[in-house]
């Protein structure tokens, strides 16, 4: 069977098309349609597909096979019938912005530090390429100062597909051997590489390259970029963020990192006053409860780290066991037990299955919660000899 004319090839500006019919099959997921040609982009080498519409019908997804694009569709078209079809054009620039991005990129890491692209995912929010080297933030920061200096250059993206033997005196990228026709995707004094996708035919439609975070993957790193149309987003939200952040710390915009640091440090040192005031607190609590054997507190609003403490210091004060629950904002009640040189193993287990709890700890120090009211725990420990 004849091969799909792939028109995006042809003219990867494209918007809308006219084409045959040729299958239409119905699939568990949708409509498989073979059309003698088509503007849409298959899923492939790291590129989602297309997205648009074939007359009423919605394109759900495009795949190749044996040469044919496989468009799946939301409803049936007529075998036979000459269809329109349209793309969701701002989607597929944005992958074309994308692409040709990533390329630059892999292209300048690889003549800069040798390291190739070894994986490449282009998702919906964000590109990782993963490279078999390491690269620190401060390179990050001078490969994106570069790219955008040879973006702004607006030169022309060169598309060919050389003879064999032209093909094996030119050096380009590809993630293994390649064999037949060649489609060799050239982005001038940056990269060369063999590739089947859709890119821009001029840099300066890239925008803008953003290098997002380089993190340690493998044996190499991941880097996270954005392109295009995505790092004005990016810079519209972190702007929108940063005004918040300026309006409520009364800072100028560009000075906002200074007033967050300067807030940290305050609350630090607030931090600091709260815990030894608490601690004060806790010591009369503990003398109060001084020889009492057995306690039962409850307390309000406590936070975990608040709980254990307080009943550290009453259990080594009180010569028993010391229990203390706090109520959380859902009703239940989040515990800290203790008994200095005491087994709270058996008892813990009781409590948990009598008050539906769940916890546990060392056998003289357990910390959970219960699923029980106030006075259904006052209860138990009534029971238990408290």
């Amino acid at each position: 069977m004849d091969e799909t004319r792939r028109l995006y090839y042809e003219n990867v500006y494209l918007k809308e098309f006219d084409a045959v019919v040729v299958e239409c099959q119905k699939t568990p997921k949708g409509w498989e349609t073979v059309l003698d040609q088509s503007a849409f982009y298959p899923e492939g080498g790291g590129q989602p597909c297309d997205r648009g519409t074939l007359g009423n019908a919605e394109v759900l997804d495009v795949r190749e096979k044996d040469g044919r694009l496989l468009h799946l569709l939301s409803e049936a078209v007529p075998e036979g019938a000459v269809v329109h079809g349209r793309l969701d054009w701002d989607h597929r620039f944005d992958l074309m912005q994308q692409h040709s991005g990533e390329h630059m990129v892999s292209g300048l890491v690889h003549s800069r530090y040798g390291y190739d692209n070894v994986g490449f995912h282009m998702g919906s929010d964000v590109i990782t390429i993963d490279f078999n080297g390491m690269l620190t933030q401060e390179e990050l920061h001078l490969i994106e100062e570069e790219i955008n200096r040879r973006i702004w250059e607006n030169r022309e993206v060169e598309i060919s597909c050389p003879s064999e033997q032209a093909l094996a005196s030119l050096e380009y990228r590809s993630k293994k051997e390649l064999f037949g026709q060649v489609r060799i995707v050239t982005f001038p004094g940056t990269d060369v590489c063999a590739c089947c996708g859709t890119h821009v035919l001029h840099t300066a439609e890239i925008g803008m390259v953003k290098l997002l975070s380089v993190m340690k993957f493998h044996d190499g790193v991941r880097v996270e970029m954005i392109c295009g149309g995505r790092v004005y987003r990016y810079l519209d939200m972190t702007d929108s963020q940063n005004r918040q952040i300026s309006t409520a710390l009364s800072a100028r915009p560009d000075l906002t990192a200074e007033a967050v640091r300067r807030l940290l440090e305050e609350n630090q040192r607030l931090k600091g006053e709260v815990l030894h005031l608490q601690e004060e607190v806790f010591r009369c609590e503990a003398d109060q409860h001084a020889g009492e054997g057995k306690v039962l507190i409850f307390k309000a609003e406590m936070e975990a780290d608040a709980l254990r403490r307080l009943t550290d210091a009453v259990a080594g004060r009180c010569g028993g066991r010391c229990a203390v629950f706090s109520e959380n904002p859902d009703g239940t009640f989040k515990y800290a037990m203790g008994e200095r040189e005491g087994d709270l193993s058996a008892f813990t287990r009781r409590m948990n299955e009598t008050l539906h709890g769940r916890g546990g700890g060392k056998p003289f120090f357990v910390q959970g919660s219960v699923r029980a009211s106030r006075e259904e725990i006052s209860a138990f420990f009534a029971e238990e000899g408290s």
